[in-house]
């Protein structure tokens, strides 16, 4: 038991691989959290969509379908 606590401390002192330990933490932070709201960011990106796309709709309405006629 007691080498297996020495080789934990050491693996834990060890500081090569830090930034990619700490790369993989994020990303899997990043997963859980999309996973989690998963429902409430796709609704979210679909009313985006839905907004712009009605705004869209909006400027072409406004616009006026012909030019004028030139003489």
């Amino acid at each position: 038991m007691n080498w297996l606590s020495n080789k934990w401390k050491a693996v834990w002192k060890e500081e090569k691989g830090l930034g990619t330990l700490e790369i993989l933490l994020i990303i899997a932070v990043l997963v859980v959290i999309a996973v989690v709201f998963r429902k409430w960011i796709v609704s979210w990106v679909n009313q985006l969509f839905t907004d712009t796309q009605e705004e869209i709709d909006t400027i072409d309405n406004l616009r006026p379908s012909d030019p004028p006629a030139t003489p």
